[in-house]
């Protein structure tokens, strides 16, 4: 069943929620990551530096996920444009309202993606 133009432009509104707010974390997270440390040197203990390169490495691994979805906002949002959200890329079948409630950003059906993720599909 075919989102009705209202659906539709609640969803585009969350979409651009979604993608101001995960662009505001980005930028964050990345200063963060590149902010040069303040106590380097020899009063530093190697473990300390161990455990700021631990939340580094969890820092970038959080940001390049936020990319992704910021990816997935992004075609979201062109599909709005194209007048095909709420559709399968893969399949073409309708994406149940259920699953856009819960991921606006979906742009597949629940199978679609999980065959995607298993490397089963090229998207």
């Amino acid at each position: 069943m075919p989102l009705k133009k209202e659906q539709v432009k609640k969803f585009q509104e969350r979409l651009f929620d979604l993608r101001a707010s995960l662009t505001h974390t980005i930028e964050g997270t990345a200063k963060e990551v590149k902010k040069p440390d303040e106590a380097t040197g020899y009063s530093q203990h190697q473990a300390d530096q161990g455990t700021d390169d631990f939340d580094r490495t969890i820092s970038l691994e959080v940001t390049t996920r936020e990319y992704e979805i910021l990816r997935q906002i992004e075609r979201a949002l062109e599909k709005i444009d194209e007048g095909t959200y709420g559709v399968c890329d893969v399949t073409e079948e309708d994406i149940p309202l259920a699953r856009l409630e819960a991921v606006p950003y979906a742009t597949m059906t629940v199978r679609a993606q999980e065959k995607f993720e298993k490397g089963l599909l090229i998207e």
